[in-house]
């Protein structure tokens, strides 16, 4: 067997026996796995629908234009006013598209602070460092959360806007817990006279579940990503107003991307097709819920849960109340079979790479049947290891920090909180 084939079926396995809970991840359907490994993958088809540059797309045609309508159906866009392109590689390609559609180079863009949970694909930059390729080319303004309440001042991003003058604002991100509130975002932009892009990779599922709000009717372009909470494959879309709908196709192809991913576009109709079914309404409501019902567990026994709490499937917890670095405690819930990731929080005082917080999701959780019991038991796990780490910091010399940390990956195998742990999160799934 090629040693490929074995990483698979071992990564399969490591899969099947942890607890999924980064909340950019997500299982997938079956038949969502056999359309993305089908024969599409061999055709080649620059172009959209009927406008190809190639011969022999009479089918994969049927395929593009099946998965338009499912996405117009799956949050009820009328095909009248909406438009959808859905051949973008990646939510980033999706956002550089919109970028590319509507600005020219040195045009405004204000968006989420990083930090505070937005995402790097909106064009971050650190002081004088441009990170980013978009903030290379754009000029970048970030809005905060509230320092006390972690959740955003609408009032104060319209004087910010004011300010600022963008050509484009934009919410959304990975680590923002609260739904955001998209009327109020629409009317800062149109007072400013921005156009507004709602990035809503992390929510686009429970939008299609009607647990979250909606953008659309207040955004003039919505992105998304289609393997989170949409469980489909990896791939993206770019939703927009009728009028936009030519701007946003060129500026993918030819603009940005040559031939699209025709498997990928089959799998995400596969999934977008399941939106329609009470499963995965009852999934989406479940999520939700045991997002709730986990955060509020884990605020009980002493943790800061940021902005106290959630309106989706993610939470966002602050260990600086612990004294202990989120890159302890990944690692350490990690050696006992539970997936999550550090992350920077609202008001932070590290560095990216050994952040304060500790990012968390249920979305897969509760496609695997597990609900609010399970979620105090996780819990539970969750507050036994962080005192089993105990506090801890991150030296400053970095050839310390090197061998300290190097340590702790040696120390957390021997620890026997965790390790009982590990071994409780491996019963469930042998029962």
């Amino acid at each position: 067997m090629d040693k490929i084939f074995e990483l698979i079926k071992k990564e399969c396995k490591r899969q099947k026996e942890t607890l999924m809970m980064i909340p950019s991840e997500n299982y997938t359907y079956p038949e969502v796995m056999e359309a993305v490994g089908s024969c599409l993958m061999q055709k080649y088809a620059e172009g959209y629908p009927k406008r190809r540059y190639y011969q022999g797309n009479s089918v994969v045609d049927e395929v593009e234009d099946l998965c338009r309508i499912r996405a117009l159906e799956a949050f009820h866009l009328d095909p009248e006013k909406f438009h959808v392109n859905v051949q973008p590689h990646s939510g980033c390609e999706a956002n550089l598209g919109v970028y590319n559609a509507l600005l020219m180079p040195g045009d405004k863009i204000m968006a989420m602070y990083l930090p505070d949970g937005g995402h790097l694909s909106h064009g971050w930059q650190w002081k004088e460092q441009k990170t980013t390729f978009v903030s290379k080319v754009f000029c970048t303004e970030f809005y905060k959360v509230d320092q006390k309440t972690r959740v955003f001042d609408y009032d104060q991003i319209e004087r910010q806007a004011i300010e600022f003058k963008p050509k484009l604002i934009i919410s959304g991100g990975t680590a923002y817990p609260r739904e955001i509130d998209y009327k109020r975002m629409g009317e800062i932009a149109k007072k400013v006279g921005a156009y507004y892009l709602a990035d809503v990779a992390h929510e686009a599922g429970l939008i299609a579940a009607g647990v979250c709000q909606s953008p659309f009717e207040y955004a003039d372009v919505v992105t998304m990503t289609t393997h989170k909470t949409l469980r489909g494959p990896r791939g993206a879309m770019i939703f927009c107003k009728a009028e936009l709908g030519n701007q946003i196709d060129m500026a993918i192809m030819p603009g940005l991307q040559g031939g699209p991913h025709l498997h990928s576009i089959a799998g995400i109709a596969v999934a977008l097709e399941q939106t329609k079914t009470d499963e995965f309404k009852m999934y989406a409501e479940q999520t939700v819920k045991n997002a709730k019902h986990l955060a509020k567990y884990l605020m009980d026994k002493g943790l800061d849960v940021v902005s106290r709490g959630t309106d989706k499937h993610l939470i966002l917890v602050d260990l600086r109340n612990k004294n202990v670095s989120g890159w302890f405690i990944a690692w350490a819930l990690e050696e006992a079979g539970i997936i999550m990731n550090r992350n920077t929080v609202p008001n932070e005082t590290a560095s990216p790479f050994y952040p304060s917080g500790l990012r968390m999701g249920t979305q897969a959780l509760t496609v695997r049947g597990m609900k609010e019991t399970e979620m105090e038991q996780i819990g539970e796990w969750i507050v036994e290891i962080i005192n089993a780490v105990g506090p801890r910091e991150i030296p400053a010399d970095s050839e310390e920090r090197k061998k300290y940390l190097s340590g702790f990956r040696e120390e957390i195998k021997m620890n026997q909180v965790i390790r009982r742990v590990g071994e409780e999160v491996g019963r469930i799934f042998q029962e």
